[in-house]
């Protein structure tokens, strides 16, 4: 379940991650091979984890909220090549 942190603790429901929520703005196919692979691989080479919901329109990344602003450099890096 994702859901506002907000949200869980008003509904007393426990949690075990707190993640940044980031979207990427790029249209892409469901049945495109390798966006996926390719912005997870330049984050964990970077020692960041990131959980991936891939959907019609934008793809979502959650990673830990003390790597959200490193992962977002490093996005904004790798959309720019």
């Amino acid at each position: 379940m994702i859901i506002k942190k907000e949200l869980a603790d008003a509904k007393n429901l426990k949690y075990s991650f707190v993640a940044a929520w980031i979207t990427l703005t790029v249209h892409s196919s469901l049945e495109a091979v390798g966006l996926t692979a390719a912005f997870s691989s330049a984050l964990s080479e970077q020692g960041i984890s990131c959980n991936v919901v891939a959907a019609f329109f934008h793809d979502h990344i959650f990673v830990d909220k003390k790597d959200a602003e490193k992962a977002m450099e490093i996005l904004n890096k790798f959309s720019q090549e």
